[in-house]
């Protein structure tokens, strides 16, 4: 089965005029999330202090994401790092991410996948959303079966970033989905 979606990823708010809101009360506020970009802003993009610090957002209490929110009470909690070129993170779902008769949710198993690769560019240094996505399911996810993100660039053009994302099975190996998709870098 595959699916076409179109997303937009929510990530700290990056400055400028525009104005626009996700729509979603984080309870930070737009000052908030301008102090989160002050901590982020003041190293070269690339940089491993940056890395770390970016990763140190990510686990903060002022990030409120569904899926690595630490500050999120109803959050997957999920903890994303950079290994290589690789974003990677681990996540074992429960009854409480059931869609039907002990199977993981289907869109619990695609905001896994939209989120390694939207973490990717942010732990490189980058801001962006979802312009477009297709998942592949390739087999259910049985609750409580423990599962590896992986999260790659394949190709990177001007503001559009090519990504792939797999969602695979711990004790096995098998990819259980996957998804290719299109982001958009947020404007400088």
């Amino acid at each position: 089965m595959r699916l076409t979606l179109r997303t937009f990823h929510l990530l700290p708010y990056s400055g400028g005029s525009s104005g626009v809101n996700s729509g979603i009360d984080s309870g930070l506020g737009l000052d908030g999330y301008k102090q989160m970009n002050d901590l982020v802003n003041d190293e070269p993009k690339g940089s491993d202090s940056e890395q770390s610090r970016r990763e140190a957002i990510l686990a903060s209490g002022s990030n409120q994401c569904f899926v690595c929110g630490p500050a999120n009470p109803i959050g997957l909690g999920v903890q994303f790092r950079m290994d290589g070129d690789v974003c990677r993170a681990e996540f074992t779902p429960g009854p409480e991410h059931m869609g039907y008769d002990n199977i993981t949710h289907g869109g619990i198993v695609f905001s896994l996948l939209d989120d390694v690769m939207a973490n990717w560019v942010w732990l490189q240094g980058g801001r962006c959303f979802t312009a477009k996505a297709d998942i592949r399911y390739r087999a259910e996810l049985s609750v409580g079966t423990a599962i590896r993100l992986e999260g790659t660039c394949v190709k990177r053009k001007g503001r559009l970033a090519q990504m792939e994302g797999k969602l695979i099975r711990v004790a096995d190996d098998f990819v259980v989905a996957e998804t290719t998709a299109s982001f958009m870098m947020a404007a400088s």
